[in-house]
């Protein structure tokens, strides 16, 4: 207490060099630490003297940031890739997902992705892997997609081996024991109650439209658990993310865009999409109008999802419809620009993170060998033009359509009036005529 009592008299007298400084007359003294203050005469676009020049890391060519794939003599790839930080993330990524599974007993890489990082031949429960994960600052992870099955681990550099060692153990020797499945059963479950619950019927739909897309069928319709709202997807085929006119229908996809009538965010978000002025602008009723596009290895699928009151399900469909056919029309250069800029924006900031780009890689290596670099993929994007955009939209609208739907279906127009719609040059549904409602 005496001591904290003399420093406070200290200060009042203004003993001290701090002190002494505050109470002399004249120019005020700058404090060190302030933001400028202690150089109020350096611009800020000139360096502050006396501080040494900083050093920055510097990159000869693309080759620091090429990807490597290594073939090794049982056939496994293996793709690397320098990143800087002391961290890694590491992985193995099979070509197989939810798109190989027999009819009968579905959903089992669903299972698989519940049961990853259980008890193996060398760690006798979960527990013993996230400790030894632990050990090196390490997480794990495991996602399967329709088309691919994933486990990731990050970890210290220093940690390579054992991390390395522990995926082998976990992809190759897991033990899937009784309580291990029944654990994963309950998750599975739960998490379809909650999909059911789920006020946004897109996961349902999606899944839906890849069903009929599957046992090549047409209309998919179903109830729903939300039945002030009717929902469809209309979905066209596209093509392989192997093909070139790949980019051209991410663009495509882009230029669409949409959203919900509630939506929040500027123009970085879409809202001078297609789909955003001409129909949620245009149209107060509906709720929603989203583009979608899904791609895989042998081919695409195109989709539109959008929501309105049961009553006026005919004329939402109506100007769906009407959206896919203005597809193939006149693409607008200003449109086309915005679209192409905004899906480089998205792909080079979402491959600031290193766990996206060790997706990126490990996606790319698995279907084509090799991997086209960011800059590579952004000077695709910019070679886009009106006309290749124009040419896909064409292509696509020749194919037979797949329908799904959800909620109260009374006025949904027929599989047949659809497809005529897409045929016709306007859009419009064929008309129909009704004595009693």
């Amino acid at each position: 207490m005496a001591a904290m009592v003399l420093a406070a008299t200290r200060l009042l007298r203004g003993s001290g060099s701090w002190g002494r400084s505050r109470l002399r007359f004249g120019a005020p003294a700058y404090r060190q630490f302030s933001s400028g203050g202690a150089y109020p005469s350096v611009p800020l676009s000139s360096p502050l003297p006396g501080v040494p020049k900083p050093v920055f890391a510097t990159v000869d060519g693309q080759e620091k940031f090429e990807t490597k794939v290594t073939t090794l003599e049982n056939g496994l790839r293996v793709a690397s890739q320098n990143k800087f930080g002391q961290f890694c993330t590491v992985g193995i990524l099979i070509n197989s997902g939810s798109r190989y599974e027999a009819k009968y007993l579905s959903g089992i890489a669903h299972f698989l992705e519940k049961l990853a990082f259980s008890s193996t031949d060398r760690f006798g429960s979960k527990d013993e892997i996230l400790l030894t994960l632990e050990k090196h600052g390490g997480i794990c992870d495991c996602q399967t997609s329709r088309d691919t099955t994933m486990y990731a681990v990050s970890a210290d550099s220093k940690g390579l081996d054992t991390v390395v060692g522990l995926l082998a153990d976990v992809v190759l020797h897991p033990r899937l024991t009784d309580e291990e499945i029944e654990l994963a059963r309950m998750a599975v479950r739960f998490e379809l109650e909650d999909l059911s619950m789920r006020p946004d019927p897109e996961p349902l739909l999606t899944e839906m439209i890849h069903e009929l897309e599957r046992d090549m069928s047409s209309v998919s319709l179903g109830p729903t658990p939300f039945p002030e709202l009717t929902h469809i997807m209309i979905g066209l085929e596209s093509c392989s993310f192997l093909e070139g006119d790949f980019l051209p229908f991410a663009v495509l996809n882009m230029m669409m865009g949409g959203g919900g009538s509630f939506s929040a965010g500027g123009p970085g978000k879409g809202m001078f999409t297609r789909l955003y002025l001409n129909v949620l602008n245009r149209h107060h009723w509906m709720y929603n109008a989203t583009s979608y596009h899904h791609s895989y290895e042998d081919t695409g699928l195109l989709c539109i999802h959008a929501s309105a009151d049961p009553r006026q399900v005919r004329e939402m469909v109506e100007i769906i419809t009407r959206e896919f056919v203005l597809m193939a029309g006149t693409v607008d250069v200003v449109e086309l620009e915005r679209a192409k800029t905004q899906l480089t924006s998205m792909l080079m900031m979402n491959l600031e993170a290193r766990p996206v780009i060790f997706e990126d890689v490990g996606r790319q290596v698995l279907a084509t060998r090799s991997r086209k670099l960011p800059h590579e993929l952004c000077a695709l994007i910019r070679d886009v033009k009106p006309e290749d955009v124009k040419r896909v939209a064409s292509a696509m609208l020749r194919r037979k359509p797949a329908v799904a739907a959800l909620g109260d279906l009374s006025d949904l127009p027929a599989y047949e009036h659809v497809q005529a719609a897409l045929a016709n040059k306007d859009g419009r549904l064929p008309r129909t005529y009704r004595l009693f409602r």
